[in-house]
């Protein structure tokens, strides 16, 4: 309904914009005439008193128009100071001025106004994810580097898990420098490498267990793909900048829980292959190291 209202406005304010201008265009027309034969021997008051009825209603015209464009529902047009008269230039390029101003402009102000939408939005927000700009007056010891971590100490870490498990055996190497690489054989079941900066993890790739292991090859098992991205996923779920070694040992029980991939079934479904994708569950929830398949995790 109220776009029908709005329409016929429109149409409206369009029918009075073409009444003004027939109308002026009659008194330019009657100006370039002139004086005319009929207008006989006081020609020039006649003259003038039909031009003045001419403007009577241009001037009324107008006052139509007027209030009919108040009465649309459309903002305000703004106000670019001087750089109005642009649009009264005569040469073509620099009336495009003017348009690429108030373009200009539009864009500006919707910028500023969804700006002052979103710091309302996240001024609300209390959460700080942030180690150093947590408001707790507290006092905190020093931050680490993660990256920055002696390889002894690197060293230590991974031995200590290497030392907790029978069925997994971890090995370091160290091909780039003083950054370790990491290959893991768990149980005949698959093997895993995994790049550390530090004691940062930056990279996984794991793949079955004959298979050639290295950084940059996926494996040419669908199932060990599916891992791969799953490792992907726990890698950045156990990221702790405040407790780096925690977090490479819950990593690493995470991957340990894969020793049964092909033995354990689906909690959710209870298959061992799903009947879609004829996968194991290859996904194991991060606190309870459950087996579920990618289609039964929801």
């Amino acid at each position: 309904m109220n776009q029908a209202i709005n329409v016929e406005q429109l149409n409206s304010a369009l029918t009075s914009l073409r009444t003004v201008r027939s109308s002026v265009s009659l008194v330019f027309e009657t100006l370039s005439n002139g004086l005319r034969a009929d207008h006989g021997e006081d020609g020039k008051d006649k003259f003038l008193m039909e031009l003045q009825e001419l403007l009577n209603i241009v001037s009324n015209n107008l006052r139509d128009l007027e209030q009919t464009v108040n009465g649309l529902p459309i903002p305000v047009p703004f106000n670019l100071g001087n750089t109005t008269y642009l649009s009264q230039e005569t040469t073509q390029d620099r009336q495009a001025l003017y348009t690429q101003l108030v373009n200009s402009y539009k864009w500006t102000d919707k910028i500023h106004e969804y700006s002052s939408y979103a710091h309302t939005l996240l001024s609300q927000n209390s959460l700080k994810r942030s180690y150093i700009n947590s408001g707790s007056t507290k006092r905190r010891g020093k931050l680490q580097s993660n990256h920055n971590v002696a390889p002894l100490q690197v060293d230590n870490v991974i031995n200590n898990i290497d030392r907790s498990y029978n069925d997994m055996k971890i090995t370091i190497s160290r091909p780039f420098a003083s950054n370790a690489v990491v290959s893991i054989n768990l149980s005949h079941v698959l093997k895993a490498v995994v790049a550390f900066k530090g004691l940062l993890m930056e990279w996984v790739m794991v793949k079955g267990y004959g298979e050639t292991l290295d950084l940059w090859t996926e494996s040419r098992h669908h199932v060990f793909k599916k891992v791969t991205e799953n490792a992907h996923a726990a890698m950045l779920h156990f990221y702790s900048p405040t407790l780096p070694e925690l977090a490479v040992r819950s990593f690493m029980t995470w991957l340990h829980s894969y020793v049964n991939l092909f033995s354990d079934p689906c909690k959710r479904c209870g298959c061992h292959l799903h009947h879609t994708s004829l996968l194991p569950p290859a996904w194991r929830d991060f606190r309870t190291l459950e087996p579920f398949h990618d289609e039964c995790k929801q």
